[in-house]
């Protein structure tokens, strides 16, 4: 999405060219949820000084009742116009961050604590760090009275075309859709599942591409909803086909080089880019909890599905966790494929650049590569090539999350201390349900 240099004053005037009558001030809380603060545009003075105030204690994770006033700083580079029409004219939208009444940044606020990791990233000498996403989501029929159904659209397979992805109509309008409010999309197809679909985006610094996937999500849901579907973002919404994953394709820039890229290097990889792979293998197990945050997160990575299960990486093979694609120069980038689209990307993405700084920092040589399909492995061959397991379930990543101060420190304490908390009582109380599948298998039986 190509980045605009918006002032104030160009802001003020779109709004009045465009009839804009509402604005949205968006931000995103810890569990990953988009929230927004909608005002009447007769308040973008107010706004745009920094002066609007919300309520923190409604927001799950972020503040006790008794210190509740927060203030919203609207990033003016994230102004965009919807080109929704309502009989109340337009409404836009600004992404905030969150501000303490002292004028001081709000430590659980996702996105001004991935800028903190930035800032971490800056002290070593790099400049930006840069991501591609590749979100999948399925499509599903809404009833007559719009309750979502778990009906898929369509049949279709991947790379499959109509009248067997019916699909494609709903997808080719978010594409459209997309590209009005600026987004380079580079690739739209029919995913491996049934109902299931996949847009890829250009990428940006890690920021905007944050921003980019919480504005992908709403834009899919508002299409999906005019077509008469739901589009869900959830890992695995049904049993024996594949899940939604969002790879993410990563590189670190000094100014305009790509500091991965090592033409005399083995593989054309730098030591830099070796150390943060070293980085991402070491600490995988820890960050699986906020790349992977829900219960349903765990049936997604299960083999058999082209998702990761093993800690390992490779240049060719995608059964393992960190593919290395085989675009070089500008495009060198390492592909972390276990992320699914119900992670908070803000708070994934700050784990994710601590996790490979540390392994620059502290030199962290990555195992061999393994070019196997690591699915047909043994569990003797996995050992002896030093391939771990990810966690297989949301209580055993938490476990997992604890050990690593790294992760918590990328997290930063208030996070982590009310993520763990809301992911300790999400597993809690799965814990205590009984399914469907559990009353087939035993009531009949004992």
């Amino acid at each position: 999405m190509k980045k605009k240099q918006n002032t104030v004053e160009d802001i003020k005037r779109i709004a009045d060219e465009e009839n804009v009558r509402f604005l949205r001030l968006m931000f995103t809380d810890i569990m990953g949820t988009i929230k927004n603060v909608e005002v009447p545009v007769s308040q973008l003075d107010k706004v745009l000084s920094n002066k609007m105030m919300f309520d923190g204690s409604s927001i799950e994770g972020f503040v006790r009742i008794e210190e509740s006033d927060m203030y919203l700083y609207p990033d003016v580079s994230t102004w965009m116009v919807f080109p929704w029409e309502s009989t109340h004219g337009k409404v836009a939208r600004l992404i905030c961050d969150i501000y303490n009444p002292d004028g001081t940044p709000f430590a659980g606020d996702p996105r001004g604590n991935l800028k903190r990791a930035l800032a971490d990233m800056e002290s070593l000498g790099f400049t930006s760090f840069n991501l591609g996403p590749e979100p999948e989501f399925f499509l599903f029929k809404l009833d007559e009275d719009g309750k979502i159904t778990t009906d898929l659209n369509d049949r279709g397979g991947y790379f499959d075309f109509a009248p067997t992805d019916l699909g494609e109509n709903c997808r080719r309008d978010i594409v459209l859709e997309l590209e009005s409010l600026g987004f380079e999309v580079e690739a739209s197809h029919h995913e491996v599942a049934p109902g299931q679909h996949e847009i890829d985006f250009k990428y940006a610094d890690v920021i905007e591409a944050c921003d980019n996937i919480q504005t992908f999500k709403l834009v899919v849901k508002t299409i999906a909803r005019k077509h008469g579907l739901h589009a869900t973002f959830m890992p695995k919404p049904l049993y024996g086909i594949n899940g939604s994953g969002m790879h993410c394709n990563m590189s670190l820039f000094k100014g305009e080089e790509n500091v991965f890229f090592d033409e005399n290097g083995l593989m054309q990889l730098s030591q830099t880019a070796y150390h943060f792979l070293g980085g991402l293998l070491k600490h995988a197990r820890a960050y699986t909890a906020v790349c992977n945050p829900t219960v349903n997160s765990y049936k997604r990575l299960v083999p058999g599905y082209e998702a990761p299960v093993y800690v390992a990486w490779s240049g060719r093979n995608r059964s393992p966790l960190v593919r290395v694609p085989e675009s070089r120069g500008l495009s060198t980038r390492l592909e972390l494929r276990s992320v699914d689209p119900s992670a908070n990307p803000y708070l994934t993405m700050a784990t994710l650049l601590q996790a490979g700084l540390d392994g620059i920092k502290n030199e962290i040589d990555p195992p061999q590569a393994v070019d196997r399909n690591i699915y047909v492995m043994n569990e003797e061959e996995r050992k002896e090539a030093q391939i771990h397991d990810l966690p297989s379930t949301l209580h055993n990543a938490i476990k997992e999350l604890r050990k690593d101060d790294v992760m918590i420190n990328a997290l930063g304490e208030h996070i982590y201390v009310n993520f763990v908390e809301a992911k300790r009582m999400e597993w809690a109380a799965f814990r205590q349900t009984v399914s469907e599948w559990e009353r087939e298998q035993y009531l009949e039986l004992y």
